[in-house]
């Protein structure tokens, strides 16, 4: 039987890059097969994709060493277009997997090009849609959809050909909890009735594995190291038992249970009593005086830093009416403020008006009611790529700062890891190293008030706490940061307050600590609180205790060098 794919001394170099992003890989995927590959940010994961899919070479500039065969067939001499006939790809960027102005032409084009009868063709995209919980969506506007929706839609897209090989670049990264349990719901179903080939890379592995913990997760795991080669490669309850701890220190985004074996040394995860007794000693119960009442968070964050009471408002909305549309407005009723010093939250499902929330506050989409008043704001995107301007990563950190800002530049290099690609192009990074330079150029404009759309989607483990410690810091220098987010556990460790989206309005607005303990109102909003964080909450009695357990957990990642090795080579080939 013809394998799914096979790589042999896989080597992929890009241009003005010193050293190769992939390293002489090595390994064949079998018809049918499931696999997880697990690296840190830069490892090459997303390039791996590309070049099964063909991408690299035919689309992408780079060098290539060494041989991809898929089902048989030389990706070096079969173009993009035939490869697609049996490869389906979620891209790491959904809009860049998107190409048509509506929904239904972007989920028709597939299924034209694999010739099929036109009266199937309506059955087909129905059947896609609600696969992925987006029967809504069909005579919506490509443009129009949320970063949540897109996802779903470049899923449908992916999975609506009956390809052989299904490539799944974090398909949940932008999706709310019922989002992720229609993309679950839906590869699982793909799966049993066609049985492809899935290569998956996930951060958010908890909420895709669901109930089902490591067992659900695809039978067998990749590991790729810092360094582009190939590190581990086996059965993934193995692989994780095996290299968790190592996973774990190199900042990757690893299953609940995985994590917390590489802390406390004991399996089991939050079942565990010796587990449960080490949160419990991270997060001592502490008397409502000994607490810092002022700000509520311990006299110094996890970035050594003391922070301030909020004082001066620095940004307010009053009756907020937003939309693309006056006859059809996202968001009404909307007043809300923002003060200095402040980390504030925007949750809700996906396609409820967050985004647009954020670039009408940016005065980037005009209120179509009411007003904003205030210094206009900072805005990062949740696309990276929207905000790039330069031609290099230090002249994009650096562009629009006043002459004689060089050492600011390259402190903001080294506070987000890159400085070893400063004379890189921005747009040929990675996704998560796109993601930590569009945060650091922002962050070296001292704008009053910050906002941030999912600053921290797509980002491996160590970048998301980098990233939120550098928010906390902004804001004990005095800034105001409102981002929205889909990671709960990053908005309790980070933020003060959570504004709650929902129902076309905002449905509470409170304490990050007294949000999450309302079940009745996160209900409201479709938000699903992590097990530990549900955990965290229960066993402490003060938000500065619960930031603190919080803290401490990601302290545990430090720099400890980069996840480099071998693998066994029989398993590999």
């Amino acid at each position: 039987m013809t394998d799914a794919a096979q790589t042999r001394g896989l080597t992929v170099r890009f241009p003005r890059r010193g050293t190769a992003v992939l390293r002489e890989l090595s390994l064949t995927i079998a018809p049918g097969e499931q696999v997880i590959v697990f690296g840190p940010s830069g490892a090459g994961k997303s390039t791996l994709l590309h070049a099964l899919a063909g991408v690299i070479p035919h689309s992408v500039v780079a060098t290539v060493d060494g041989t991809v065969h898929i089902f048989g067939r030389d990706t070096a001499e079969v173009p993009v277009v035939e490869l697609s006939r049996e490869v389906g790809v979620v891209a790491q960027d959904p809009q860049s997997s998107l190409c048509l102005p509506d929904v239904e032409q972007e989920l028709a084009l597939p299924l034209e090009n694999r010739a099929v009868p036109p009266e199937q063709i309506s059955a087909l995209i129905d059947e896609a849609l609600a696969a992925v919980d987006g029967a809504a969506f069909r005579r919506r506007a490509t443009g129009q959809l949320s970063g949540g929706e897109t996802q779903r839609v470049a899923l449908a897209a992916g999975l609506i050909g009956g390809q052989r090989l299904l490539l799944l670049d974090e398909p949940t990264s932008m999706l709310d909890a019922a989002g992720i349990h229609a993309v679950r719901s839906a590869i699982a179903g793909a799966v049993a009735a066609t049985h492809p080939a899935v290569v998956l890379i996930e951060h958010r592995i908890d909420e895709f594995a669901g109930d089902g913990g490591i067992a659900a997760l695809p039978a067998r795991a990749l590991v790729l190291g810092a360094d582009g080669r190939l590190l581990a490669d086996g059965p993934t309850p193995q692989v994780l038992a095996q290299y968790g701890a190592e996973l774990h220190t190199a900042g990757c985004w690893l299953p609940l249970e995985t994590e917390l074996a590489a802390v406390f040394g004991t399996a089991g995860g939050l079942d565990s009593v010796d587990v449960r007794r080490g949160l419990a000693a991270l997060a001592p119960p502490r008397p409502a005086d000994e607490a810092d009442e002022a700000d509520g968070r311990d006299e110094a964050d996890g970035a050594g830093v003391a922070v301030p009471a909020p004082a001066t408002v620095v940004l307010e909305a009053s009756t907020l009416t937003v939309g693309h549309s006056a006859t059809e407005p996202t968001l009404s009723g909307i007043s809300l403020t923002l003060h200095s010093g402040e980390i504030v939250a925007v949750l809700g499902a996906n396609g409820v008006g967050k985004s647009t929330l954020l670039l009408t506050l940016a005065g980037l989409l005009p209120p179509l009611a009411g007003t904003v008043s205030g210094a206009r704001p900072g805005m990062i995107f949740q696309n990276p790529e929207h905000q790039f301007v330069a031609n290099t990563v230090r002249a994009e950190v650096a562009f629009g700062l006043p002459a004689g800002s060089g050492e600011l530049v390259t402190q903001q290099l080294q506070a987000h890891r890159l400085s070893h690609l400063a004379d890189q192009v921005p747009h040929r990074l990675s996704g998560g190293e796109k993601r930590r330079l569009s945060v650091a150029a922002m962050l070296a404009h001292h704008r009053p008030t910050l906002l941030a759309d999912e600053p921290t989607f797509g980002l491996d483990r160590h970048a998301t706490i980098s990233t939120g410690r550098a928010l906390r810091q902004a804001a004990a220098g005095g800034r105001s940061i409102l981002f929205s987010s889909h990671d709960i556990r990053t908005v309790a460790t980070v933020a003060d307050r959570i504004i709650l989206v929902a129902e076309g309005t905002v449905i509470a607005d409170a304490p990050v600590d007294d949000i999450l303990r309302d079940e009745a109102v996160l209900a409201r909003a479709g938000i699903v609180v992590p097990p530990l964080v549900r955990w965290l909450l229960a066993a402490t009695t003060t938000p500065a205790a619960l930031r603190h357990a919080l803290d401490a957990l990601d302290n545990t990642i430090v720099a400890a060098g980069p996840l480099v090795g071998s693998v066994d080579e029989s398993r590999a080939g």
